[in-house]
């Protein structure tokens, strides 16, 4: 589809290229409680004052407007570290008493979880995604600079133990650090009834660093799989999900039915033509995408006594501009300024 020049339609969020979003991703905070060498330095990055943060009713508010007015039908809190919003608890509460409330979703490390499972889960949290890139208890404090391996796995079980299905797990590997775990990672997610993504290493990291050619790809990270385990096709629709699933062989997921393992392959094999996520960041603006070099401000007209009508447009109008893809494999592609921490994933 070529550009054009029409406002949007007046539903939903609809881009020039036929796609809709359905799918918010709301970050809570930039701040995170990790240093992984992947993502931001050793000493953390400034983070943003608390003024400029959406306030836990104007996050409410703005999650309403998406889903009454826009058509959202799934909200996924993120970071930073979402567990270190003081008021998620609340958020998730009053999001849950919504009329015809979305499906809610939290993507953690995994620190704070064993204490925070049951009261989201009673909030009416749905399901987390927890990262874990390693097994090793000291490769993990290599790579995240913080000796927090087993608060992060006492986490995924007080998530499985609190209803919070299923709980996924989410893993990049990076070369000469952690590539040989892909199998590792599997059988553990296995072991605990977990499903397991991996993520390709993208470009947004703080020191805008990353190289394509120490990515480890989700073509290496299948044929790894594949050496210690059968995989086949799903044969469920893919649909707008990012990740790409395989059945695992012999093996039953917690409930019934095939365990599954998933490869978010962003950069080797782009799957922009079927996305369906619009993103809202900590200090109230919205991103079309998560490599977005615009960015369109709903705090300002919020506070400046913005109706919901109003809003909505906003947010409509950025979406319409949505580029046809992240354009990672573009020679002319910048890496977005801001890092994933304070984007949200």
């Amino acid at each position: 589809m070529t550009e054009s020049a029409h406002e949007p339609p007046g539903a939903g969020l609809a881009d020039r290229f036929g796609r809709v979003a359905t799918d918010l991703r709301v970050s809570l905070t930039d701040r995170c409680n990790l240093r992984c060498t992947y993502c931001m330095p050793a000493e953390g990055l400034d983070w943003l004052p608390n003024p400029s943060l959406l306030t836990d009713a104007e996050v409410v508010r703005l999650i309403d407007v998406a889903v009454h007015r826009l058509g959202v039908t799934e909200v996924r809190f993120t970071g930073g570290e979402p567990l270190l919003r003081r008021g998620l608890a609340e958020i998730v509460r009053a999001v849950a008493a919504l009329p015809g409330r979305p499906r809610m979703m939290l993507t953690t490390n995994g620190i704070g979880l064993a204490r925070l499972a049951e009261p989201l889960a009673a909030a009416g949290l749905d399901r987390v995604n927890v990262s874990l890139d390693t097994t090793d208890p000291a490769r993990f404090k290599a790579i995240t600079r913080r000796d927090r391996h087993a608060d992060v796995v006492a986490g995924l079980a007080a998530a499985a133990a609190a209803g919070l299905l299923p709980v996924k797990m989410n893993a990049v590997l990076l070369r000469g650090v952690n590539d040989d775990e892909a199998a590792p990672l599997l059988r553990f997610a296995l072991e605990h009834g977990y499903e397991l993504r991996f993520i390709e290493q993208m470009p947004l990291d703080a020191g805008h660093t990353w190289r394509r050619e120490e990515m480890v790809t989700g073509a290496e990270i299948l044929a790894r799989l594949r050496a210690e385990f059968t995989l086949s096709p799903d044969p469920d629709a893919r649909g707008g999900a990012p990740a790409e699933t395989w059945v695992v062989a012999g093996h039953a997921a917690v409930g019934g039915g095939p365990a599954r393992v998933g490869v978010i392959a962003s950069v080797s094999s782009p799957f922009c033509g079927a996305c369906d996520r619009t993103r809202l960041t900590a200090d109230g603006a919205i991103r079309s995408c998560l490599f977005s070099q615009e960015e369109t401000d709903l705090r300002g007209a919020l506070r400046a006594g913005a109706g919901d009508d109003e809003l909505a447009d906003l947010w409509r109008k950025a979406m319409w501009a949505k580029p046809a893809g992240h354009g990672i494999n573009d020679p002319r592609f910048l890496q977005p300024a801001r890092p994933m921490s304070a984007i949200g994933g």
